[in-house]
């Protein structure tokens, strides 16, 4: 088609050259030199099959031709500097903030509140840990808040809080009136665990083995509620983070020799300012405990 053919910077070239009918004014405002512009005009007249100008004396006429397409040129200008004018109007697109469904009922819900009060746009997306920096890294994300192990190299990881691994169990079991227990006294034991796909599943289970712990899966859960819900019904106990809310009916022991579960506000290295995201950051910095 024609129209495929029709360069933006060809069109601007010819609208520049029909308003001054001079190839030497016209190829000093667009910065170019005139045989340059020559080759612009020419390149749109074998485009279109016809001539769009005319010499008569000194002087350069458009053709009919040359007059719709100055026409249709300067249009077409307009309509580009009014539609990049209204993007500048248009709010920026929402803040984008991954986080799995732990992070989101026990460490930022609280934060997200205030930052929504703000109504500075925000939209949320529930992922684990691993797709939380991998929303991050490919820029799905603005800012992931998740738990790590060890922080990639590649992105910004600023630790935001965290909290003892526990045991959760009923108030019949034979380890709820211990104080603490350590990975050895759960020797035997059946376990609520997350899926094998979960870090926390695989980070557990790397633990156990090291400690020569012989356990086994007493039934496989997804998400804490769920978890605590097992061990309330007297299935088994589990093994979750801190900061997880339980019913009078479950204690929780903490467990001395697993690490602590790290929180981090994840973003990328070198992104552009944004003021949102501050906002954000300061919020949960100062917030998060």
């Amino acid at each position: 088609m024609i129209l495929d053919r029709l360069v933006a910077e060809d069109l601007e070239a010819f609208a520049v050259f029909a308003k001054h009918r001079n190839f030497t004014h016209a190829a000093d405002e667009l910065h170019v030199s005139q045989p340059a512009l020559h080759a612009r005009i020419r390149k749109l007249e074998q485009t279109l099959g016809h001539q769009l100008y005319e010499r008569q004396g000194r002087a350069l006429l458009l053709t009919q031709t040359g007059e719709h397409l100055a026409a249709f040129a300067n249009d077409t200008r307009t309509r580009a500097a009014a539609f990049l004018e209204g993007l500048d109007a248009l709010p920026p697109p929402p803040l984008v903030l991954a986080a799995g469904s732990g992070a989101y009922l026990y460490v930022i819900g609280d934060v997200l509140r205030r930052y929504l009060d703000r109504k500075l746009g925000l939209r949320l997306m529930t992922t684990d840990s691993d797709a939380t920096v991998a929303a991050v890294r490919d820029g799905t994300a603005d800012v992931g808040v998740t738990a790590l192990t060890i922080p990639p190299d590649d992105l910004e990881c600023e630790l935001l809080t965290q909290y003892s691994q526990v045991l959760a169990v009923r108030p019949d079991h034979r380890l709820a009136d211990r104080r603490t227990v350590r990975l050895k006294d759960l020797q035997g034991e059946a376990l609520v665990v997350p899926p094998k796909t979960r870090p926390h599943r695989r980070q557990l289970e790397r633990s156990l083995l090291d400690a020569g712990v012989d356990w086994s899966v007493a039934v496989e859960a997804e998400g804490w509620v769920l978890l605590v819900h097992f061990v309330r019904m007297g299935i088994a106990p589990a093994v979750v983070n801190g900061f997880v809310r339980t019913p009078a009916t479950v204690r929780t022991i903490p467990i001395k020799d697993l690490p602590p579960i790290r929180y981090y506000l994840v973003t990328r290295r070198n992104r552009p300012a944004d003021n949102r995201l501050d906002t954000l950051r300061t919020l949960l910095t100062r917030f998060v405990v």
